[in-house]
């Protein structure tokens, strides 16, 4: 079972090779859920990293309807992704009644080409998740991140185990919210295809002096600390699906 970690850094995509991950999702972003990382990260990433790499292609936080210029920076997001040595992306647009949006997502999936495409959790945001799991195979996306349309994946087990067996051989489906050590033997026997994580801890910064009325980051809870992946819990998740 492949394990994805989710990195925000060059430090946690370090820690999830040696770890024993199979597959890095390189984000920025991090108040937002997840945006398109910088091309120096991109570039500094494949320079030390040997696993499969697929960047985070959303130009934005918020919904994922988009418009005409942001589905441009989206193919320019690509394109550089693509010539900085990157061996996937992961994308997804939506309609404004929350069904995929079948036309331009394929339009990306094609562009990205030969480069494979995860569809990302905008398809928790869908009404009908089988009919949006027919949508996404029809757009030619290798595989679709899910949480099973709950705040967590172990919430949403039902509707993994469902998924993935309505999957079938046509696409992956990676279980992803929530993730760790603890409950990745539950999801294993879900049925579902590959994890997808943070392993998140935190450690100081390395400024020492803080204004305490002044915040430079609305959403992040302490900007005095720096979010990481632990190797410690990708080791953990890593074991914790192994073929004994």
């Amino acid at each position: 079972m492949t394990i994805e970690v989710c990195a925000y850094s060059l430090e946690s995509c370090m820690n999830a090779q040696v770890g024993g991950a199979g597959r890095i999702e390189l984000c920025g972003g991090l108040g937002e859920g997840g945006t398109t990382p910088s091309a120096g990260l991109i570039e500094m990433v494949r320079e030390h990293i040997q696993i499969p790499v697929y960047v985070m292609i959303r130009p934005r936080g918020g919904d994922f309807v988009y418009d005409f210029f942001e589905e441009e920076i989206m193919k320019r997001d690509i394109a550089m992704a693509k010539k900085l040595g990157a061996d996937g992306v992961v994308l997804g647009i939506l309609l404004p009644d929350g069904q995929v949006d079948v036309a331009r997502t394929k339009v990306l999936i094609d562009y990205a080409a030969p480069m494979k495409v995860t569809f990302h959790r905008a398809f928790d945001l869908t009404p009908d998740p089988i009919k949006a799991l027919k949508a996404v195979i029809e757009t030619g996306a290798e595989r679709i991140l899910t949480s099973g349309q709950k705040s967590n994946a172990l919430e949403g087990i039902k509707l993994l185990e469902q998924l993935a067996k309505a999957a079938g051989s046509s696409i992956e489906i990676m279980a992803g919210g929530g993730v760790n050590h603890n409950n990745a033997a539950e999801l294993k026997e879900a049925g579902v295809h590959s994890l997808h994580l943070t392993a998140k801890s935190f450690r100081p910064g390395r400024q020492k002096y803080f204004p305490s009325d002044i915040s430079m980051a609305g959403e992040i809870p302490d900007e005095k600390s720096v979010m990481y992946s632990d190797l410690g819990l990708v080791e953990a998740i890593v074991s914790a699906v192994a073929e004994k």
